[in-house]
């Protein structure tokens, strides 16, 4: 389903000045799995208050005297789980997402330049803004690596570029992708990922999706995630030709105690196991790139947590990553959005 680490596509040059730019935005991971990069990282995270909506006199001292000081070494050592001799898997797989999607557009004879960017830590948003505008663009398309829209996370890429857009005296026309749930070339591409691992290793008994999960108040206010992430698992399925009964959807990581969305990943596989399910495949297609809530929570916890109720076979599917018919779906996004703007 993915590529190999080492794949390195070459975009075609530019030649002359870009006609648009294109900044495809992830959320973000450490420099290095490290203690004070970590702490750099959550930092900045778990202070924005799109992410935490919790009252700043309350959060802030929890923040910085208990959670910074007694997750930081923990995450440490789970990114250096994980880590790639390139980086962390998130940010290598953005890097080589934003390059095929490059060379995608120059073939197809776009004049368009695109870059990529992290909400928290580095490159951020405000310096590939930057960038793309000392290049040249005019015009830029901020592209959400994000299908499903939440205010937790989509909302905050929108707050990054207004932030920046008010320090900027020549503002460059924007335009912002960001919520494709239920795009075809999305759901194609995570379907025949799919099928390809099946084709290698066979069906499984029972099929997972997860989704990284929010808190229930989210929703109740008004946000749209979870009614999306049912509609690509829906879409999903059907075009896998799945039955009801064949698949679930769930949510994964969890944070304090408040009530997130249900049903909960591990608590699911733990009770298919325990109902005599033998092998389950779990995908996660609200991610595009594998990190650290997919390698390390899915692929290592929530399998030792089935196969300990007695599963015997558990699979994880990878993101989609730079896979070629994802990378052609997200050009069809870009140029959905670059629409009406010369762009050859």
């Amino acid at each position: 389903m993915a590529l190999s680490p080492s794949f390195r596509p070459e975009p075609p040059p530019l030649e002359g000045r870009p006609a648009a730019g294109v900044l495809l935005c992830n959320l973000g991971t450490p420099d290095a799995p490290t203690r004070p990069a970590v702490r750099r990282y959550l930092k900045e995270f778990l202070s924005d208050p799109r992410v935490v909506e919790i009252p700043r006199a309350a959060w802030l001292p929890l923040l910085y005297g208990v959670i910074l000081p007694l997750r930081s070494g923990a995450s440490a050592a789970k990114y250096a789980g994980i880590w790639l001799p390139e980086g962390s898997p998130l940010a290598v797989w953005t890097a080589r997402q934003a390059a095929a999607l490059q060379a995608a557009l120059t073939m197809q004879g776009h004049r368009v330049l695109v870059r990529h960017a992290m909400r928290y830590g580095t490159p951020s948003i405000a310096a590939e803004l930057d960038a793309l505008k000392a290049a040249g663009c005019e015009r830029i398309v901020v592209l959400s690596a994000y299908p499903q829209y939440s205010g937790t996370t989509t909302a905050s890429l929108v707050d990054a570029a207004a932030a920046w857009t008010g320090r900027t005296r020549a503002v460059p026309e924007l335009r912002f992708a960001m919520r494709y749930h239920d795009d075809p070339g999305y759901i194609e591409s995570l379907a025949l990922g799919i099928e390809a691992q099946w084709r290698e290793h066979g069906r499984p008994e029972h099929f997972v999706m997860s989704f990284h999960g929010v808190p229930e108040r989210t929703v109740r206010l008004g946000d749209p995630y979870q009614s999306e992430c049912e509609t690509t698992g829906r879409l999903l399925a059907e075009r896998l030709g799945l039955a009801r009964g064949q698949w679930t959807l769930s949510f994964q990581s969890r944070f304090g105690r408040a009530k997130w969305l249900e049903p909960y990943t591990e608590p699911t596989v733990r009770e298919l196991a325990r109902r005599g399910v033998k092998r389950i495949d779990v995908a996660c297609p609200g991610f595009t790139s594998d990190c650290l809530e997919t390698l390390e929570e899915i692929a290592m916890e929530v399998r030792d947590a089935f196969l300990r109720e007695g599963g015997r076979e558990f699979r994880y599917l990878p993101c989609l990553n730079a896979d070629p018919d994802w990378i052609d779906a997200l050009a069809g996004i870009a140029q959905r959005q670059l629409a009406g703007w010369p762009t050859r």
